[in-house]
């Protein structure tokens, strides 16, 4: 499939193998069974074209691996303290990128209709957090500190690594 989602093209056996053999010795049969096997499954569309086949991929590499997180966090007994603990794991390039997908998730429509309270107070030239100036966020931020391993909102986040041995819970 990284060969087929690499060109984003209907690509032919032939193609595929020659830039496999580029890396490696492989049969032509081999990749003409593989892109078969790919196709019976639904993962690829082909074409006839003369004697040959032309293979493209069904979905983008994107929306397979969101299928597969979809899929992933929907197995979860708990699906909040899953997603903390991805959150957990992920760099602070990724929480960017999420941090960006959310907002071409939500469209310009949704986070106007999504505004907070203290957004609007804000855009207003007031201060959103009273007299104090003190967010009170920070209260739960500080309560965090206090609580490691649970979000303000109670979720317990779990260390995956220290689950499997601690026998004591």
């Amino acid at each position: 499939m990284t060969r087929v989602w690499k060109w984003n093209r209907p690509v032919t056996v032939r193609e595929v193998l020659e830039d496999l053999q580029r890396e490696r010795s492989i049969a032509y049969t081999t990749v003409m069974t593989v892109l078969d096997n790919l196709h019976q499954k639904g993962w690829v569309r082909r074409e006839a074209e003369g004697r040959a086949y032309r293979y493209e991929a069904v979905s983008t590499r994107a929306a397979y691996a969101a299928a597969l997180m979809n899929d992933a966090w929907s197995q979860s007994d708990n699906p909040a303290a899953a997603l903390v603990a991805f959150f957990g794991m992920m760099s602070e390039e990724q929480r960017q990128a999420l941090r960006d997908a959310m907002r071409i998730a939500q469209g310009p429509q949704a986070a106007e209709s999504h505004e907070t309270p203290a957004r609007a107070t804000e855009e207003r030239g007031e201060n959103p957090h009273g007299k104090t100036g003190r967010n009170p966020d920070e209260k739960a931020d500080e309560k965090a500190d206090e609580n490691p391993g649970r979000n303000p909102d109670g979720i317990v986040a779990e260390n995956p690594a220290s689950a499997e041995g601690d026998s004591g819970r």
